[in-house]
């Protein structure tokens, strides 16, 4: 059998369900496309926000963009947990990464209302 990474991974347990496994990648992938969702919109908020107030703006964009980018560590991180737990057939681990996300768009959203009513 050839190696595969990360060996901290898949050194524990037995190979589960392969199910299992593929819908944890699938929401593996998900944070990584959430993640260039919350660049993307910091950037262009920032490039096309131009009639928004300026500190708000950039408030937002800047949070975004921050969030954006921590994310894909922390969905690592998250993967290799539930990819060990289901190898070990333990109970999942929270994913305290859905949160983090919500709590974001919703004080970037909140920035951005003043910002429209500052402006």
């Amino acid at each position: 059998m050839s190696a595969r990474f990360p060996d901290s991974v898949y050194t524990q347990g037995g190979e589960p369900d392969a199910r299992f496994t593929l819908a944890n990648e699938r929401t593996f992938l998900a944070w990584i496309r959430t993640s260039l969702a919350f660049i993307a919109a910091g950037i262009a908020l920032e490039l096309l926000g131009a009639e928004l107030h300026a500190a708000l703006r950039l408030a937002a964009s800047l949070l975004l963009i921050l969030v954006g980018t921590a994310t894909p560590p922390l969905a690592w991180f998250g993967w290799a947990k539930t990819e060990r737990a289901l190898r070990r057939q333990e109970p999942l681990p929270a994913a305290p990464l859905g949160a983090v996300l919500a709590l974001t768009a919703s004080v970037a959203g909140a920035l951005l209302v003043l910002a429209i009513l500052l402006r």
